[in-house]
């Protein structure tokens, strides 16, 4: 189905919009560097409604075609207002705006480095970014001048439910777990739907993660005890049913923001399936998870501090991996141009 192209107003036709390419796993990130327009919210949620209400325009522009694609990934820098903050960020994607996203730190720490955003410092260097779900350190290794393997600390994550029932149209009432890692995922088992997780299954669980999306949003309330704007189901998180303490790693695939498909082992969502494993004491403090992508990309969770949240019992999850550059690129939009302000074909 094809989106309809939106008209894009006001500044952005005025000046270039520079990005930085990167991926992490397989997913794709678009920093965005320069040329989008400043925003005045007095803080990042405030920005992040700001962007959507003012600029969505731009989202689209970025990251439907022909400039991206249906699974296409971006971030947009953005003036912090958390004082620790080295940077700030907004997420974005082919449906909207998401409050975290680990496998973009994962390049934006990288990025921070290596641009001189932050100055190097080896053998490690602490960035310190701030999202709209809050702030998230992350320590880039440097070596010879250059950055390599990342990883960040979660803000507290946690169950939000367990053994919830879902009615649904395709397989009946369906047991599935809720947990927050920087966003709410609904987490189900593969074979409780009939399916494993090898490519050829992709397609299906793909549609079964849009329909269980949708259902659990609808049935199950969902509230954040900091922000209202965090209490919303970004997606669907398909595992391999492997939760307890193992050396192999346990694959998972992350179904998102409609019918996004995530390369990678998707970082707050490893840190959501950590809290509901270490909710079920399935894993303990300290014990590091391995957990693989579609691609074979892996991440690595660790439970590394207890905490709280509101009434719920909390943890701090620390995640790794790497993220490498593809490229540059410098958009424009000719005034002309009848598919230039974006357009999907699903």
């Amino acid at each position: 189905m094809a989106a309809q192209p939106v008209p894009v107003t006001g500044a952005a036709l005025s000046t270039d919009i520079r990005t930085v390419e990167m991926h992490t796993g397989g997913e794709p990130v678009r920093i965005v560097t320069s040329g989008y327009p400043a925003l005045s919210g007095a803080t990042l949620l405030a920005k992040r409604r700001e962007a959507r209400e003012r600029h969505d325009a731009l989202r689209r522009l970025l990251m439907f075609e022909p400039r991206g694609h249906a699974e296409m990934y971006g971030a947009v820098l953005v003036e912090p207002d958390h004082p620790d903050a080295d940077l700030a960020v907004l997420f974005l994607h082919n449906e909207g705006y998401s409050t975290m996203c680990g496998h973009a730190v994962i390049a934006l720490g990288r990025w921070a480095v290596d641009s001189g955003r932050v100055a190097a410092r080896e053998p490690e260097t602490p960035v310190a970014i701030q999202c709209p779900c809050g702030l998230v350190r992350t320590t880039v290794e440097v070596r010879d001048g250059r950055a390599g393997a990342v990883r960040f600390r979660s803000v507290p994550a946690f169950a939000f439910a367990r053994h919830a029932v879902v009615e649904t149209p395709d397989w009946g009432p369906l047991e599935l777990d809720i947990g927050y890692g920087g966003a709410f995922y609904a987490v189900v088992p593969a074979a409780s739907i009939g399916f494993d997780l090898s490519p050829t299954s992709v397609r299906a669980l793909t549609d079964a993660g849009e329909a269980i999306t949708a259902a659990a949003a609808e049935q199950i309330p969902l509230q954040h005890p900091d922000d209202p704007d965090l209490g919303f189901l970004y997606g669907t998180i398909f595992t391999d049913g492997g939760d307890r303490f193992e050396e192999a790693p346990t694959r998972n695939l992350c179904i998102f923001a409609g019918r996004q498909v995530d390369r990678s082992p998707t970082g707050s969502g490893v840190t959501a399936r950590v809290a509901l494993q270490w909710t079920r004491s399935e894993i303990g403090l300290g014990q590091a998870r391995r957990f693989e992508s579609v691609t074979g990309a892996v991440f690595t969770g660790t439970a590394v501090e207890e905490t709280v949240v509101g009434r719920h019992r909390a943890v701090i999850v620390e995640v790794s991996g790497k993220a490498h550059y593809t490229g540059e690129a410098r958009f424009t939009l000719e005034p002309d141009d009848p598919l230039g302000q974006g357009f999907l074909l699903r």
